[in-house]
């Protein structure tokens, strides 16, 4: 089905080439970005799509900081040395996507869980800022786990983001290697919470560290049976050589199939590529969830 290849020495498939962010519209958005002293995904995470989506003007904000008080085996996201959080954070992020002119505001954060709530206030802060300054516009909240704390979650909830995502990255097997500090049950409840909560929930995961096929269709069903509406699965690109390698490159026919079979588990929306992230394109997978419609 997806054509493995060893990873280790051999250069990336063609398919996995991408342009460099150029053009007045990128720049527009590291000047939207940089006004409102904001980090975004894109840039600290080394985000493949970001020339795609920059030169469209949009962009995914991060907020609580740019560093994790996690040290995910995948992640190219700073950790450790965490800041407090800035309260005039939300009204900037509003701000931002307002300049923007986002019809689409996808928001996610680092994890803080040095913070007593895990940074669940400002999360709900920011999703009412940006309803009030947006306008029409739909939200979507890309969250952490919270460290499984259902009052932390229900903070986030009662914001009522048009789309409630937190991506599961990997399958149960390999959590302990590739999200040593995570959980996949933890993980599936806070989805499942969120979708008895009433929120179009939506969910994602790599491939390329080690699962089988097998292991990515049992997620699958996993996230379906949580209530999960959504999903996405994309290409693993080791960030550095600190990061753990990449096992296999999926052909672009496997990640067709893992389409087909999402789909066929009913699915509203499954975005299966290469470089596919979770943001990618988030707004046409939110309106083939009604989002917005």
């Amino acid at each position: 089905m997806d054509h493995p290849t060893t990873a280790s020495g051999v250069a990336k498939p063609r398919w996995l080439r991408v342009r460099p962010p150029r053009g007045a519209a990128c720049e527009r958005v590291r000047q939207v970005v940089s006004a409102q002293r904001l980090e975004t995904v894109c840039s600290s995470a080394g985000c493949p799509n970001v020339g795609e989506c920059w030169s469209a003007g949009v962009a995914t904000l991060m907020i609580l900081g740019g560093r994790c008080s996690r040290d995910c085996r995948f992640c190219g996201v700073p950790s450790g040395g965490c800041l407090p959080p800035d309260g005039d954070e939300p009204p900037r992020v509003a701000q931002a996507a307002a300049a923007m002119g986002l019809a689409h505001v996808v928001i996610t954060s680092v994890t803080r869980d040095d913070l007593p709530d895990g940074g669940a206030g400002i999360w709900a802060e920011t999703i009412s800022a940006v309803r009030r300054r947006c306008g029409d516009a739909t939200v979507e909240a890309l969250v952490p786990d919270f460290l499984g704390r259902l009052a932390d979650c229900k903070t986030v909830f009662a914001a009522r983001a048009d789309v409630l995502a937190h991506n599961v990255e990997t399958v149960p097997r390999l959590h302990g290697v590739v999200r040593p500090e995570a959980d996949f049950g933890r993980s599936l409840r806070l989805l499942r919470w969120a979708a008895d909560d009433g929120l179009v929930t939506k969910s994602g995961l790599m491939v390329g560290l080690g699962e089988t096929d097998d292991e990515v269709l049992g997620v699958l069903e996993r996230l379906r049976s949580a209530g999960v509406r959504i999903v996405t699965i994309g290409q693993y690109l080791r960030p550095s050589r600190r990061h753990l390698p990449v096992t296999r490159y999926v052909h672009p026919d496997g990640f067709e199939q893992y389409r087909r079979q999402a789909e066929g588990m009913g699915f509203d929306a499954a975005a299966c590529a290469p470089l596919v992230r979770s943001s990618y394109q988030a707004d046409r997978q939110a309106r083939a969830a009604g989002v917005g419609c």
